[in-house]
Formats: C-alpha cells, sequence, structure tokens
C-alpha cells in the first residue's frame, strides 16, 4: 500500500489524470438535476445517495433512476442550454497546468455523454477523452433507455476504462479524481486515487482514501513543487 508521500509522486509524474464529473468536476450531480427538471428530482436523489454509498449496484441504481425520469432528446437539450453545469473552482486551472506538462487529461463518468462533452469542450478537452453513459431515444425524441454495453454503465466501470486506457496509449502511471465509492474502486487498475470533497463529502470516501482533498488548489501547489 502506497503512503501519502508516494501517492504525492504518482500525482506529480503521472502521465494521464482521469476525472470523474459529477460532484468533482463539475458542482452538482447531473441525474439529479436532470430529474428536477423532469419534475420527479427527490425520489431520484434519495436513488443517487444510495449508489453513491455503494449499498446497490450502479446498473440497478441508473436503470431504476431513468426509469423514474423518462427524459425525452428535447429535454436534455433543453437541461443543457437553460441550466449549464457549474464547473468547480479550481478545476480549469488544475486541468490547463496538466494540459502544459502533457498530461493527458480523461472524463469518466457515470453521467451522460451529451452533458459530459459539454464540460469538456469548456475544458478543452477532447471529446474522444469522454467516457460516459449514452441515452437512448425513439425516433420521436422519446427516453428508449441507456447504452448498457458502455464500461461506465456498471460497478467497476471506471477500473475497465483505465485499464482499457492503459493498454491503448502504454500510460504507466494513472491517477484517478473523485468523490464516489465507484472513483475509488478504479485503483487498482488506477496507481492512485485522490478523494474530493469541494462540492459533497462521501463519509466512505474520507474515511478510506489516503489523499482527501477540498480544493484543487491542494493539486495545483502539488504540481507547482516540482
Amino acid at each position: 500500500m502506497a503512503s501519502l508521500l508516494e501517492l504525492k509522486e504518482i500525482f506529480r509524474s503521472a502521465d494521464a489524470v482521469c476525472f470523474d464529473v459529477d460532484s468533482t468536476v463539475i458542482r452538482e450531480e447531473g441525474i439529479d438535476e436532470l430529474a428536477k427538471f423532469c419534475g420527479v428530482g427527490d425520489a431520484v436523489a434519495e436513488m443517487t445517495r444510495r449508489a453513491m454509498g455503494g449499498t446497490v449496484t450502479f446498473k440497478a441504481a441508473l436503470t431504476a433512476r431513468l426509469g423514474l425520469i423518462r427524459p425525452s432528446q428535447e429535454q436534455v437539450q433543453k437541461l443543457i442550454s437553460d441550466n449549464p453545469p457549474q464547473l468547480t473552482p479550481g478545476i480549469r486551472e488544475l486541468v490547463s497546468r496538466l494540459h502544459q506538462r502533457g498530461v493527458q487529461v480523461f472524463l469518466v463518468s457515470g453521467g451522460f455523454q451529451s452533458i459530459v462533452e459539454h464540460v469538456a469542450l469548456q475544458l478543452n478537452i477532447p471529446t474522444a477523452n469522454v467516457f460516459a453513459n449514452r441515452l437512448k431515444f425513439y425516433f420521436n425524441g422519446e427516453y428508449a433507455g441507456f447504452d448498457e454495453t458502455q464500461p461506465t454503465a456498471e460497478s467497476g466501470g471506471k477500473g475497465k476504462v483505465i485499464t482499457h486506457l492503459k493498454e491503448q496509449f502504454h500510460f504507466k502511471k494513472v491517477v484517478m479524481i473523485g468523490d464516489g465509492a465507484t472513483d475509488m474502486e478504479a485503483c487498482p487498475p488506477g496507481d492512485c486515487f485522490i478523494g474530493f470533497g469541494g462540492n459533497v463529502i462521501r463519509k466512505q470516501v474520507k474515511e478510506k482514501a489516503k489523499w482527501y482533498i477540498t480544493h484543487f488548489d491542494e493539486l495545483l501547489k502539488e504540481l507547482e513543487e516540482r
């Protein structure tokens, strides 16, 4: 088990950094915002709390929540235009600094591709570096389910994405940063997990993570050390 000092060294020398999106890169939970927008906010927020606590499988929770929301294509697009995701303070500067150092940055999210791509655009992250869930719609725009073949649609999916990235790009050190149980579970195969509590603190993650931060400035300072 790596010490905190060793984890910091891995972060400083990483060739790829993967960020969770909801409650990490952005301030809100995308699925909860979509639920509120569609009028079923309270019921879905409770399901999200259970999923983030790790008491139900991610796919089961996602299926149940989307079954309640049943968002149309038009509603998803209107949510992005009317209530665009709010970036967490410090993330823009951190991603920019990582890019300057030649580090590849990925967004690995249990949220939805259309919302996460909008976030990627704001951070100059290529859409090819986005791994998220894809909603499916009928030809008339009504909700038709989600793509269950995406690795991010199930528990352990973020670890599968990291394994794929290591195999495809031969990365030596991959860091995962996020607020939830699904992020922590991605290490291994990730080489370092950094728990993030700047928007919401998940008790289980705060207690178990060797390295836990509440502001991205803490990571910017680490990069300036070298």
